[in-house]
Parts: C-alpha cells; sequence; structure tokens
C-alpha cells in the first residue's frame, strides 16, 4: 500500500509539471505570477546536479523544464544576511543584515523592499515560512503564514496548504514566496512519514565533498542531509500538486535556490563553495527555453533585479545585481566576471570578518583580522546546529593535505586564493605561489574596487576596528548569549558603519 502511495503522488506530482509545462503563456499578454521557493542550508545536492545519493525527480523536473544554474552563488553564508539580499536586492554590508536576527542583528534603516516593489506593480504577495531579518516591519508582505523556523519539520503539507489558501483569495497576479525547511539541522531521517525514500549511511562511500575527510559518524549525518534534500523534494512536490489543482501555475514563473551551503566543516559560516554554492534554477514556458544548464556566474544579488525584470518594474540605479532573463532567453546579455560575497560571522562568539572574489577559474578570499576562526571550535565540539562538525581526532588521522586544509580553515592567513578549475575543493592555497601573482593582484583590484563600488563600510580600518571592538566587548560580556533577551539592548554598529 506505502508503494502504491508513493507511485500515485509521484504520477500525481508529473502530470501537475506536465500540465504547467505545456500551457502557452506570454510575457506580454499578462503579468506572470512568480513563486520563489528557497531551501536553508544546502549545497546543489539535487539528483539533476549529478549527486546520485539522492531522490529529488521533482526539482529535477523544474531543471529540465528550465535553466539550471551551475554557477550560483549567495552573498553570505549565513540565514539571515543571505536572506536580507532576497529582500533588498543589496549586500548585507549595504543593508547592514550582518548577522543573525535572532540575535538582534538588523538592517540600517527600512530599505524599500521587494514585496514593495510588487504591490505597486499590482501584485499581491505572500511569505510562507520564516523571514528572519529585522525589522520585519521592512518586508511588509501581505500575507505571513508559518511564521516559525520549523526546524522540527513537521506539518510540510501546511506549507502547500496555505499557499492554496493564498492564490485563492483573488484573481490578481501574485508572488508567492515559500521558504521550507529543509536542509536545515537537526538533520533527521524521517518525520511524519517523510522523506518516503530513506539514504542509510551504509550505502554512502564518504561525506560531502568540501567536507574531505569520512568516518562512520559524518557518513550517519550525510545521510540524513541527504534525507532533508529528499525531504524537501516531497514537499516542493506537494505544493506544486496544490497550486496545479486551481490552476496556479497556468502563468507562473518558478525560481528555486538555497539560502547558503550545508551546515558541514568548512560549509556554512565560511566563504568556501560548500558555503556559498547553492543550485538555483528557474522556469518560465514560451519565454525561458527549457533543458539548459548556464556555466555563468549567478548570485543571490540578482533576485530582486529578476523578479522586477519579469515583473516589468523599472530596477532602481542602486541595486548592483542584474536579472538573468536576458541570459535564458537568449537575449543580449553582459557576462559578469566576478562573483563576491561578505562574511562576518552570525553571531558575537563567531565574528570573524571576511570578503571574497571569484572570477571564472580563481578564488580569492580576504580575511580581515589575524585571529583564530572561531566557527573551527564550534564544529570541533559538535553540538546542536553544528553536530555533524569533524572531529579533532578524524582531522589528526587525515593525510598531509587534509591537515594543511584544516589548519588553513583554523589559522587562515590574510589571503586564500585558490583554482577552482584544478581544485574545486579549494585544498591548496596559492596566495604566495609566484606563479599566481598575477591573479592573486586581479583579484585583489576587483575586490577593492567592489568594496569601494558598494560602499563596503568595512574596507575602512576605523570602521572595521569599531565593529571588532563591539562584537569583542558583547562576546566577553555575555558568554550565555544574554543579549539576546535583555530588554532594551540593540546594536551600535547601523550608527557607526554607515555615513
Amino acid at each position: 500500500m506505502k508503494y502504491i502511495s508513493k507511485v500515485i503522488f509521484a504520477v500525481i506530482v508529473f502530470l501537475a509539471l506536465v500540465f504547467w509545462f505545456g500551457f502557452q503563456s506570454s510575457k506580454n499578454k499578462e503579468l506572470p505570477n512568480i513563486l520563489l521557493i528557497v531551501s536553508e542550508d544546502n549545497g546543489p545536492d539535487l539528483g539533476c546536479y549529478g549527486n546520485k545519493d539522492v531522490h529529488t525527480p521533482v526539482l529535477d523536473k523544474l531543471a529540465e523544464f528550465g535553466v539550471r544554474f551551475d554557477n550560483a552563488y549567495v552573498t553570505y553564508s549565513v540565514c539571515s544576511p543571505s536572506r536580507s539580499t532576497l529582500f533588498t536586492g543589496l549586500y548585507p554590508h549595504q543593508n547592514g543584515q550582518i548577522g543573525l536576527a535572532t540575535h538582534k542583528y538588523r538592517m540600517f534603516k527600512d530599505f524599500m523592499s521587494l514585496p514593495e516593489y510588487l504591490k505597486e506593480k499590482g501584485y499581491r504577495t505572500a511569505c510562507l515560512g520564516k523571514l528572519h531579518v529585522n525589522p520585519e516591519s521592512a518586508i511588509p508582505f501581505d500575507y505571513r503564514e508559518i511564521k516559525g523556523s520549523n526546524f522540527a519539520k513537521r506539518g510540510l503539507e501546511r506549507y502547500a496548504a496555505k499557499a492554496k489558501d493564498f492564490v485563492e483569495q483573488s484573481d490578481d497576479p501574485f508572488f508567492l514566496m515559500v521558504n521550507f525547511p529543509d536542509a536545515h539541522f537537526p538533520v533527521q531521517k524521517r518525520v511524519e512519514g517523510r522523506p518516503t525514500k530513506i539514504v542509510e549511511p551504509e550505502e554512502l562511500d564518504t561525506s560531502l565533498p568540501f567536507v574531505g575527510l569520512t568516518s562512520e559518524r559524518l557518513k550517519d549525518y550525510t545521510a540524513n542531509y541527504y534525507n532533508c534534500m529528499n525531504r524537501l523534494d516531497e514537499s516542493v512536490g506537494m505544493l506544486m500538486e496544490q497550486l496545479n489543482s486551481i490552476n496556479a501555475l497556468d502563468n507562473t514563473v518558478i525560481i528555486y535556490l538555497g539560502d547558503h551551503g550545508a551546515q558541514f566543516s568548512r560549509g556554512k559560516c565560511s566563504n568556501y563553495e560548500g558555503a556559498l554554492k547553492v543550485p538555483m534554477m528557474i522556469s518560465w514556458p514560451d519565454v525561458i527555453k527549457p533543458d539548459q544548464n548556464r556555466t555563468e556566474l549567478i548570485s543571490s544579488i540578482d533576485i530582486v533585479p529578476t523578479i522586477l525584470d519579469i515583473a516589468n518594474v523599472d530596477k532602481p540605479a542602486e541595486l548592483p545585481g542584474y536579472s538573468f532573463i536576458p541570459l535564458c532567453a537568449g537575449e543580449s546579455y553582459n557576462k559578469r566576471d566576478y562573483l563576491f560575497a561578505d562574511g562576518a560571522g552570525a553571531t558575537p562568539r563567531m565574528y570573524f570578518p571576511r570578503r571574497s572574489v571569484r572570477g571564472e577559474r580563481y578564488k580569492l578570499i580576504h580575511n580581515l583580522l589575524r585571529r583564530e576562526n572561531p566557527h573551527v571550535a564550534f564544529y570541533e565540539q559538535q553540538k546542536g546546529h553544528f553536530e555533524a562538525g569533524t572531529s579533532k581526532e578524524t582531522v589528526q588521522n587525515a593525510d598531509s593535505i587534509w591537515k594543511n586544509v584544516y589548519a588553513t580553515w583554523k589559522n587562515p592567513p590574510e589571503f586564500e586564493l585558490y583554482d577552482l578549475q584544478n581544485d574545486p575543493l579549494e585544498t591548496v592555497n596559492l596566495a604566495h605561489d609566484d606563479r599566481c601573482k598575477t591573479e592573486l593582484n586581479r583579484l585583489k583590484k576587483a575586490l577593492v574596487n567592489w568594496q569601494n563600488q558598494t560602499n563596503d563600510p568595512l574596507a575602512d580600518e576605523k570602521r572595521l576596528n569599531l565593529l571588532s571592538n563591539e562584537m569583542d566587548s558583547i562576546a566577553a560580556a555575555y558568554p550565555n548569549l544574554g543579549y539576546r533577551k535583555k530588554k532594551g539592548f540593540e546594536w551600535q554598529y547601523p550608527y557607526y558603519l554607515i555615513d
């Protein structure tokens, strides 16, 4: 019976997608609906990206009928800062959301946000799942439901049901953002019968590639991370099924991306590939040719300009990103030479400021302070959301290459330079290799130019010192994070990081 129900579910989802992708819409006839799906804490670990250990037929089908971006990156590898970019179209250092909203980090001011742009055009807007930026009032969706994080992964059918409820309220064009909790920690093997297809640790040979090391413990966590990906796919399938049942996909653009990489060592909270590189795809029938795999450099900074382009809203000059609709539609497109990312840590105890830039082949990380990376200690302790960290013992038993990799992560030099073509796992720092001096200087220049163009406050030593002093003093004064519940506590950085 369980097998039959799985088959029926898969058939329903498949038919819904076939119906949707078969519908002939037109960009010029009417404003399309826009569905933005965001998952948590996962890299491009989907079947369509070549991962054979997961079972993700729904998202794979979305990629087949649209565009899959193979070099898509986010602007920050922590949730609140990353999502602030999706709402404002600005880098976190521009909007001020440089740490977790749950730790009272906040934006500098109420920036014009995505739902506001769209509401001026006549869209109804909705957000399902957590918003996770401060102040929430700056992101005024018309409809908000399932406001918690739901890390327990319970009641995932509610996302689809609430989406249907919202769409049925009006015939006006809609923008619907659905934020699923997978694959955020804890990584559960199965919750309320989901996923239906389970990955067992004995089926795996290794942990995630960027982790570099493997143990039985790491394989356990990796298997359950993959189970989160399977459950995510089933959640998206339920969403598609419900929206298709009311013909809500007839004229709808769908964009999917992850908010940042998985929470394993050298992943989330870093500027390595395992932290910043994410899955991203888009489908728009009759406008975007299906079954495209694009290798151009794409950033989450492009999401707001792309959605504004879809809605025929002029992009404000202050937004640094670009619409990727022309690229996907085969029109003239100015190819980007570089991708940039922020980084400062999620909390004061994790404060570790850095910036990074990658070109077509090489990537540069600039670590702004000479201190030990505090994230490493959290992963080594293997507690809470850092349970999947690589143990000290596993590192000690590693070969010399990976011992050096983990040593660099723990005590990084000012600059790290990696050849992503020949070294995609970023194991050999080339910053002091004379043969790479030209590349190093080119990327340094590109990074400085970007910081100047985006008015990065941490490019100024005085402001960097002010921020470092504030973060360090709060970390010392509140070792048990008491500032989070202290009445009247507020960060001072919004008053001195901007003019």
